[in-house]
Parts: structure tokens; sequence; C-alpha cells
């Protein structure tokens, strides 16, 4: 009788043991499966990076990018998730050095639809010097790099006056036609020469907090004395996209809109 039960009790045991073990494999491969098609995964989210410089010119294209001691030499920057992962949907961090110059990154973390600004100034020791900018994205472990080269001739920026002046032609055109730009007579910008090695064509740019206001005009007589601007929202666009003329400066004729030409 005894031994019958013990046998009984062991086969219970054993049962038991059984149905233990089979719960922890279905749990095992329940857990696997939920990793597998539900858990995130642990590999970085790759992504990819562009570098334009002002006025347009994509990193990559052959271009002699020129500018003094003194310039403002900006690039914008934009990235795009390219593939799934960790980190996918977040900001990417931009840095950037150059020797001969300083640096600095506006918005330095940024997502897709967003626009990063690296301004380098060089100094003026630099002149006559070729400088390397590298710029970098890093996330999650990875890193994007591109390297610009820069050439600083010898000129002097003797425009800033004019261009001002030729800034103030549309500002208070724009106050009444197009409020909803915010830009006002109080609107404070920076402004700096783009392009100094060209004639004829004159080329500068101002920065608000807002806005990137680019701006030509063409030194001639009337009635081909023309000035033009291209506004760029500063960190959601990496162009302009409003362009506006006045078609003959002494001839002292009103702002109007203009069609966007490639290059900006």
């Amino acid at each position: 009788m005894g031994f019958h039960l013990f046998s009984s009790r062991r086969a219970i045991t054993r049962v038991q043991a059984i149905a233990v073990i089979g719960i922890i494999i279905i749990a095992a491969v329940g857990g696997l499966w939920y990793y597998i098609n539900q858990a995130p995964s642990t590999n970085p989210a790759p992504f990819s990076m562009e570098v334009i410089s002002r006025p347009t010119i994509p990193v990559g294209v052959e271009e002699n990018i020129m500018s003094i001691a003194g310039q403002r030499v900006v690039f914008l920057v934009a990235v795009e998730d390219t593939g799934e992962g960790s980190g996918y949907g977040k900001a990417v961090d931009i840095s950037a050095t150059v020797s001969g110059a300083e640096v600095t990154v506006y918005n330095p973390a940024i997502k897709s639809g967003e626009v990063a600004e690296v301004t380098m100034t060089p100094d003026q020791v630099s002149t006559n010097k070729v400088l390397a900018l590298t710029i970098r994205g890093q996330r999650s472990g990875l890193e994007q790099t591109e390297t610009i080269t820069v050439e600083v001739i010898d000129w002097e920026d003797e425009l800033g006056a004019l261009a001002a002046e030729m800034q103030d032609k549309f500002i208070p055109w724009l106050i009444t036609n197009h409020p909803e730009f915010g830009i006002t007579t109080e609107t404070e910008w920076t402004g700096t020469i783009v392009n100094p090695n060209i004639m004829v064509v004159m080329h500068y740019i101002f920065y608000s907090d807002d806005w990137e206001m680019y701006l030509t005009w063409h030194v001639t007589i009337q009635p081909h004395d023309w000035t033009r601007i291209y506004l760029r929202s500063r960190f959601t666009e990496t162009q302009s996209s409003y362009a506006f003329e006045i078609s003959s400066v002494q001839g002292q004729e009103e702002p109007h809109s203009i069609e966007l030409p490639d290059w900006v």
C-alpha cells in the first residue's frame, strides 16, 4: 500500500515537472516571437546627411567656394532616416571643425524636415590659404561626414553700407504686402558678403532670427539697375521660397514677386 502511494507521488511529481518545463518552453518561444516581431531593434537606425552651401551649391559638385577673412560662410545641413532601428526619428547631432576659422553650429540637433546652419568665419591669417571644414552628423553610434574646402582670398568687403541701403528699399513693402513674414522695421539683421570676387552683380546675405535674405543688385544704369532678394526660412528650408525684385532702383520702382531661379 505504501509502495503504491510512493509511486503515485513520484508520478505526480514527474507530471508537474513536465508541465513546468512545458510552460518554460512556451514562455521562451513566446518571448522569442515577441523579440523578433515586436521588440525594437537594438541596431542603430541609419541616416543620410546633405550639406549645401549658400548660395546653393551641393557639396561634391566641382565648384570653387571662395571667401574672405571676416566673412560668414554658411552651409546648410539636412538629414533623413534611411532605415529602421534604435534612434529612428530622433535628432541627429551636428558638429563641425576647421583650422584657421571660427565655426558655429546653429540648431545643432535636427530631425528630418529641420535644418542646421554651420557658419565658419575665416581668420585674417588664413588669407591666401585653403581651409578644410569637416561637418559631422552623429546618432546612436553612427556617423556621417562631409569635408568642404574653402579658399580664402585677399579681398575687402566694401559693400555693407550699400547692401543695407538696398535691403531697406524692400522692408516697407514687405511689411505692407507680406505681414505674415513677421519682418518689421525693428527686425535686426546681420549681414555678410557673398562671392566677393564677382563684379557687376553684387551679392550679400542678411540673417535675422527667422529669415535668410539673400540680396543681389546689378551695377549698371537705368533701366537695368535692378535689385532682388530671396527669402529662406532659416531652420526649416534648404532653399529660398520667395523672390522679389525692384526692376529699377534709380527709377524708384516698387518691389514685385518674381520666379525663383534654380541657383537659390
